[in-house]
């Protein structure tokens, strides 16, 4: 009598382990791409948490728009603050020279990230 499984033949382990691997790069790549707006812009964008913005130019005006709440958060730029601004506004983040992690520090926001060329 045969008594054999599917996961007792060669090669069935592996197939299954690759269709696992493939089935979580899959998820955790759809969860990337559906965090936040890809946005670009020449000379200025505006963006909120969880988006990537490209700007053409250097310096870039960027305007950000803060998450709801009450009272102000601290912004950081590359981990340098920028400035407190108030909850729930659209606020100017000034002129950036440089490509930017932007966080909202205190708030559980993704980072925004602003793409800026490098001057010549």
């Amino acid at each position: 009598m045969n008594t054999t499984h599917s996961s007792n033949r060669p090669g069935a382990t592996m197939r299954h382990g690759l269709w696992l691997i493939s089935a979580l790069a899959l998820s955790v790549l759809s969860a990337c791409a559906s965090s936040g707006d890809q946005v670009s812009g020449a000379m200025q964008v505006t963006i909120k948490p969880g988006d990537t913005a490209h700007c053409d130019s250097s310096p870039c005006q960027v305007s950000f728009q803060m998450p709801p709440g009450s009272g102000t958060f601290e912004v950081t730029g590359n981990e340098t603050k920028i400035g407190d601004f108030p909850a729930g506004e659209t606020v100017s983040l000034g002129s950036l020279w440089e490509s930017n992690a932007i966080k909202v520090v205190g708030a559980s926001v993704p980072a925004a990230y602003v793409y800026i060329p490098s001057q010549p």
